[in-house]
């Protein structure tokens, strides 16, 4: 049983002021593993405070200098690769599989901030001014479970390219994977103040971090919902934003593409992280013509999926985070079943000999349409929706008739018949003939995915203000 009752403010673990506790479950067991003292207000204002100083500083430091702090973040979390992934399956359930990907995106966040640096331009020419592209601020940081450690090394690798000093709002249910990181970046030396970890809930730390003046930008990953609170309390005091929020990403196969590789890839891309992913392709379009070959080879792929012990190399589909969420996942299911979608294989309940944890049966439904709530709302687990069309007109109306546009998947023999269908669609991201990430080209969401974009110079510039310097002459 594990206590952790520390958070890191101005280069140093301290006690908070609050005194609440936060109980760390299992989700492969729903055993308790610790528990996580969590600060309150005055603890997210004092680290506002220190990361304000400390922008005095650090916004002046060098690309070489930020290249270093980089690459001493990288170093440290590098000594502790088997940490990083046996705590992300013990804590969130996250597979070995998932967890060693995201590791690999871990170190790969340090590599692209670094690029970036060697080739940015922090001083412009536009028309016959100079620009300088100056370090906007503290940044907030505020972050979901199920990529903590992830999404704190991508947006805190961005904020220190840009010379910005951040408070960094991690879940509070990732409490042992924070702590793990924060011992990396205290091993890492860098100036103190410039990274600050607040535990804490929503309402509170989140809450202070999204009304401080002294916040000058938050960049939030989480639920649409979430991120409109976040959004309506920032406009007071004129915060930037970049929110990447919720999805519900088509995946449309065209009827030459070979479905014996496209089908294996669209459960791939749906059950991803469990199901528990932003840009999970939980809406499968197929043509009406090959539903039936589609049904057997979805059925067979499916019926071989790993589920189980998340700390299993084989395993593909581990536990639903919390109770809650295996409950938000059932209801869907019953849903799907009372609007009269046909469940093709898995259903309600949990996998026989999983019991104990929050496990749920990869679910697919068919006869669904994109009306259905099972197509339109955002489950975050392992169920997928295969609605037919019968054009690819048609096809490319129903991917996007969604309030949705994070990610969405084309697979097609015709490479320029798949570049063609996916300029239509409205998504920050379209995945052609695969799954891939590429950390230098933006990442967000149209519509209520989000606003503004993460990664490569996009991302770069959403951590800086241009200021035009007009010489008269």
């Amino acid at each position: 049983m594990k206590t952790i009752d520390k958070i890191y403010i101005n280069g140093e673990f301290v006690t908070p002021q609050g005194t609440e506790y936060f109980d760390l479950i299992s989700p492969t067991t729903n055993e308790k593993l610790g528990k996580v003292r969590l600060g309150n207000t005055e603890d997210t204002q004092n680290a506002i405070k220190v990361a304000k100083n400390a922008f005095k500083t650090f916004s002046k430091t060098t690309a070489s200098e930020r290249i270093q702090y980089l690459k001493n973040i990288k170093s440290s979390v590098e000594k502790r690769k088997s940490d990083f992934i046996n705590i992300m399956t013990e804590e969130y359930g996250g597979t070995f599989q998932f967890a060693s990907v995201s590791y690999d995106y871990m170190l790969k966040s340090f590599d692209s901030a670094i690029n970036l640096l060697n080739n940015y331009s922090f001083i412009k020419t536009m028309g016959e001014s100079e620009v300088q592209m100056a370090p906007i601020g503290v940044v907030g940081i505020i972050i979901p479970w199920n990529s903590s450690n992830g999404f704190i090394c991508s947006k805190l690798s961005t904020a220190i390219a840009a010379g910005c000093t951040t408070v960094i709002k991690p879940s509070e249910m990732s409490a042992q994977q924070t702590q793990l990181m924060m011992e990396c970046l205290h091993d890492a030396q860098l100036p103190k103040g410039i990274v600050n970890i607040v535990n804490g809930l929503g309402e509170v730390v989140g809450a202070e971090i999204s009304r401080n003046p002294d916040i000058a930008k938050i960049s939030f990953t989480g639920s649409t919902n979430v991120g409109k609170i976040i959004a309506k309390e920032a406009v007071n005091t004129m915060k930037r934003v970049t929110l990447e929020l919720g999805g519900k990403s088509p995946n449309i196969i065209l009827d030459d593409a070979d479905f014996s590789k496209a089908i294996p890839l669209a459960i791939g891309a749906a059950f991803m992280n469990s199901g528990q992913a932003c840009i999970a392709g939980t809406r499968l379009l197929i043509p009406e013509s090959k539903l039936e070959g589609t049904k057997l080879l979805i059925k067979e792929i499916v019926s071989h999926i790993a589920v189980g012990d998340p700390k299993n190399p084989s395993t593909a589909v581990g536990p639903m985070v919390s109770t809650k969420q295996y409950n938000r996942v059932q209801d869907y299911i019953q849903i799907g079943i009372n609007e009269g979608a046909e469940i093709l294989i898995g259903g309600l309940g949990k996998p026989e000999g999983l019991e104990n944890g929050n496990f749920v049966k990869p679910t697919v439904f068919i006869n669904a349409t994109n009306q259905m709530r099972i197509a339109r709302e955002e489950i975050f687990g392992p169920v997928l929706s295969v609605i037919t069309y019968k054009t690819e007109e048609e096809a490319i109306e129903i991917a996007n008739d969604t309030t949705y546009g994070l990610q969405a998947y084309v697979s097609s023999s015709d490479e320029k018949r798949a570049h063609a269908v996916a300029s239509q669609l409205n998504a920050g991201r379209v995945q052609i003939n695969g799954i891939g990430h590429d950390p230098m080209a933006p990442f967000g969401g149209f519509k209520q995915s989000g606003i503004g974009r993460e990664f490569g110079t996009i991302g770069l510039e959403a951590y800086l203000e241009p200021r035009a310097l007009i010489q008269q002459k």
